[in-house]
């Protein structure tokens, strides 16, 4: 697991290292429209590895930006969703994906958009 450092120089610098990479950003994106199964994560990041994928939920889920939740039940039933702290996130990963798309728009990279409709966001 990557550990925290007990100090940071910058507030940046402690988000990058919560959040950085290849993949945590895709994750906390796809929850936050709701609960997800892993398979449902998976399929919603093709590219991502299972392991992959396990490893970062359980980086996400040790920095308190995700929960998992077992259901005993057989075959067991495993959900995932940002937590209040992951939550707080959901503003700077809209205008995260905002920003992408104008700067995509300005350089003719051909995008989906991230959801099909800002409105979710702007309606708060």
């Amino acid at each position: 697991m990557k550990q925290l450092n007990p100090e940071y120089q910058c507030a940046i610098d402690l988000v990058i290292n919560v959040i950085g990479g290849k993949w945590k950003v895709l994750i906390l994106w796809n929850l936050n429209e709701g609960v997800k199964r892993f398979n449902e994560l998976k399929r919603s990041l093709p590219n991502i590895t299972q392991k992959m994928l396990t490893q970062q939920l359980r980086e996400l889920e040790e920095h308190g930006l995700v929960e998992r939740t077992v259901y005993q039940e057989v075959p067991p039933k495993v959900e995932y969703s940002t937590t209040e702290m992951g939550k707080k996130l959901q503003a700077t990963l809209f205008e995260m994906c905002k920003w992408g798309d104008e700067y995509a728009e300005q350089k003719g990279i051909g995008m989906n958009r991230c959801w099909t409709t800002y409105d979710f966001m702007e309606s708060e």
